[in-house]
């Protein structure tokens, strides 16, 4: 027996339905954006949760704070890239939050205006 021969790598049969959901696949479909893999990155959510993007930003600070003070400054640049990244995508959420929240205010003073409007009509046709 030659015990020191490498073996040869055999490749296992490709299971059709492994870790496929059920619309995923994207025969004939017109849509340009169903074709961008990016989209279903994050499945879980959680770069949409404010509090979990904060977490992690803080997080590859303190990466970045380690690693400087142990002396390996590629290390900490590459912390400090993923810290930014966070907090841009912090500030993208905080944005569109406050702007969802404006629009809804303003939302509640126009059906306030349109009760008011409804209130005044049906006293005056009364």
């Amino acid at each position: 027996m030659n015990n020191n021969r490498r073996r040869n790598f055999r490749s296992r049969p490709q299971k059709n339905n492994f870790r496929r959901r059920s619309g995923s696949l994207n025969s004939g479909s017109s849509n340009s954006l169903s074709n961008n893999g990016n989209l279903n990155f994050n499945r879980n959510g959680s770069m949409n949760n404010i509090n979990n993007v904060e977490k992690a930003m803080q997080k590859y600070q303190q990466l970045a704070k380690d690693a400087q003070s142990n002396g390996d400054p590629v290390l900490a640049q590459n912390y400090l890239q993923h810290a930014d990244h966070y907090l841009r995508r912090y500030n993208e959420l905080n944005e569109r939050r406050e702007s969802s929240s404006e629009k809804n205010e303003t939302d509640k003073k126009s059906l306030t205006k349109e009760e008011n409007l409804e209130k005044e009509v049906r006293s005056a046709t009364n």
